[in-house]
């Protein structure tokens, strides 16, 4: 039986394998994809001690760090279930084939993070990375000067507005709700005091009941195409595109409790209400989606499990 499994190979699980390793715990972090979004996430310039660097490098050097302890990585697998029985729980995992196979644990950490939903639209697959981002804490920096727009009619969509106003030329937000009293100005699930603000912002423009239908360009983005409350196409000229038209939770094989979102809901230990089952990083409920969070998540998940790991009884 082994001590802890580390699901997921993102901030959050390789910080949590780092600080197992170290302990000697007898685990195995599994993950389908090296990196999560991390490695998706182009240029990075927030991690600390490092000015910039490409989150595909980053992620590289997650695992390198983890490997250099001689920890098991298990690759191209991804978890399916969790069943708690007496105080251990059984982990199934499937590969790539659909072969499924079972793994014994004391302890169950889960780093599986989030992905941002997609708009679904001609061009958004072709120009990922290339103007088309879904973090603008991330990326926004990067169009210093530039026409933005940034698609989406919540929290998400409206901060990144805001941050942009600061750094772009000229910003766009599409949201395709009207701007009526009913719809909170033309942003339902946005906060009042965020939507007067970017009302205030002299070079946000917002178009309103607008559905992107497009995303044009040539190596990089160039524009956005949607129809407007006629029913009529516009094009307007960009050079990035932020999507934020929400996230979602990688938790849907873990049997703890949730909020409506699918966000596994943590204590400031990252305990869920399973005993023995942790989890850390964007999967949870905690705010702030970014990746030194995340880190310090795992190890505080791995602490907490390892302080779990020493009361174990059989």
């Amino acid at each position: 039986m082994l001590d802890l499994i580390i699901i997921g190979g993102a901030a959050a699980g390789s910080s949590a394998a780092i600080y197992s390793a170290r302990r000697k715990l007898n685990f195995k972090m599994i993950t389908d994809n090296v990196g999560g979004e991390v490695a998706l996430s182009g240029t990075v310039n927030n991690w600390p001690g490092i000015i910039e660097i490409q989150g595909f490098e980053l992620a590289k050097n997650f695992n390198a760090h983890v490997r250099s302890y001689g920890a098991e990585i298990v690759e191209g697998q991804r978890a399916v279930s969790i069943e708690s029985k007496n105080n251990f729980h059984i982990v199934t995992i499937k590969d790539a084939k659909g072969v499924e196979t079972k793994h014994e644990t004391k302890t169950v950490i889960i780093a599986t993070g989030i992905h941002p939903r997609r708009l679904g639209v001609p061009g958004e697959k072709e120009f990922d990375r290339q103007g088309v981002t879904y973090c603008t804490v991330c990326d926004g920096p990067l169009f210093k000067n530039k026409t933005t727009v940034t698609v989406g009619s919540g929290n998400a969509a409206l901060e990144s507005a805001l941050m942009m106003s600061g750094i772009a030329k000229k910003v766009y937000l599409l949201s395709k709700y009207s701007d009526t009293p009913e719809n909170n100005g033309g942003f339902p699930k946005g906060e009042t005091v965020l939507v007067d603000k970017v009302k205030q912002m002299k070079n946000v423009e917002i178009v309103f009941n607008a559905a992107t239908t497009e995303i044009i360009g040539d190596k990089k983005t160039t524009g956005l195409k949607y129809t407007d409350a006629s029913g009529g196409e516009q094009t307007i000229a960009v050079d990035g595109v932020m999507v934020h038209v929400g996230m979602t939770p990688n938790s849907d094989f873990a049997p703890v409790a949730k909020d409506r979102a699918g966000q596994i809901i943590v204590d400031g230990k990252c305990a869920t209400d399973i005993a023995g089952i942790f989890a850390a990083g964007d999967v949870t409920n905690i705010p702030y989606k970014q990746i030194a969070i995340a880190s310090g998540q795992g190890v505080t998940a791995a602490l907490a499990a390892i302080e779990y790991l020493n009361r174990w009884r059989e």
